[in-house]
Parts: C-alpha cells; structure tokens; sequence
C-alpha cells in the first residue's frame, strides 16, 4: 500500500499511476476546502466536490455499489463516494486524526473493484490530506 507523497511502484516502476487525473482530483478538493473551510459533513464536501469537478470536467460517478466477494459469493457491499473516469476510486473522510484503518478498507474496496488506484482525502482542521493507495495486484 503506497500513501502520500511515495512513488507507486510496480514491478519497479517508479513512475506514479495516473498522476495528471490524481493531481486534478487532489487540487479539487483542496479548491473546495479553500472555499468552505473545515467543520462540515462528509456529504457536504462530497457534494461540493462534485460541483468543482464538474467545473473541472471531470467524468465521475457518485455513491458506486462496489459488491465484497468470497470467490463468486458477494459477502457485502460498499459504495464508493466517486469514481473517477471509471479508474480512480475516492474516498472522503472527516476526521480530526488521520487513520491507517481507513486506507486498509480503502485497499480492500479497490482489491473487490478491480481498480488500481485509490485515493483517500482526508478534509481535516488543518487542511486537506490525502493518501495515494496503491492496489498492486491488478
């Protein structure tokens, strides 16, 4: 699992995956922290990122059912706050203190839904974090 600011590497690239559409997504949300400030809901920023990243035209898809599967059996479900161009899933959080936990379920959301990169953004009372989480096995 890659976080922050290291290289996604696979197979030894050191090259990052999909850089131009993270970065985008990543000042999107910082745009919509630098408007509304820190103290809403996860809603509230979601909803406000969807506006700039139709501004940005950005193709993306809200609240995406991602099903949890044991082999063929669906063992739950998850929906994903965006997808981004059907190759990026981003999860939003609202906390006071970043956690590991929430990169683990990132990780396996992005295992259930075949998807290669993820991005967790963290809308915090400092700022806007956010970790690059790489899925390695697609």
């Amino acid at each position: 699992m890659r976080m922050g600011n290291e290289p996604d590497t696979s197979s030894g690239n050191k090259e990052l995956i999909l850089p131009e559409l993270s970065y985008a997504i990543i000042g999107a949300a910082f745009t919509v922290f630098n408007h509304l400030g820190w103290g809403f809901s996860e809603k509230d920023y979601g909803n406000a990122l969807a506006i700039e990243l139709q501004k940005q035209t950005i193709n993306f898809k809200r609240e995406v059912y991602v099903p949890l599967r044991y082999g063929p059996e669906n063992v739950g479900r998850y929906f994903a706050d965006f997808i981004i161009e059907g190759k990026i899933l981003v999860e939003l959080k609202v906390v006071h203190k970043l956690g590991y936990t929430h990169a683990k379920q990132v990780l396996g959301y992005l295992r259930s839904g075949g998807f290669r990169l993820g991005l967790l953004i963290y809308f915090t009372n400092g700022g806007v974090k956010y970790r690059r989480i790489l899925n390695s096995g697609v």
